[in-house]
């Protein structure tokens, strides 16, 4: 299993979402599915269509920034952020 932290901001899209769950996945292509079926349409609020993560949401895997494609360890930290600019 993996520790997920979901972003606040998208957690009032998803009533019943935690901030934190623990997942079973390998990578972090699947943690978006095992998000997405229980929550329909989170994968798409995370993910584009090529696929890939979104622009403006960033995944870090262990502190280091991740795609969909990153393996995880058993007990892996993964933190979905949202992408915060300014000027």
């Amino acid at each position: 299993m993996v520790s997920v932290t979901l972003p606040a901001a998208l957690l009032p899209l998803f009533p019943g979402a935690p901030r934190q769950l623990a997942v079973e996945a390998a990578t972090v292509d699947e943690v978006m599915d095992a998000l997405e079926a229980r929550w329909p349409g989170m994968r798409d609020r995370l993910c584009d269509s090529r696929p890939a993560i979104r622009r403006h949401i960033n995944v870090f895997v262990e502190g280091r920034r991740a795609t969909l494609a990153t393996t995880l360890a058993p007990d892996a930290e993964v933190f979905i952020l949202t992408a915060v600019s300014g000027g």
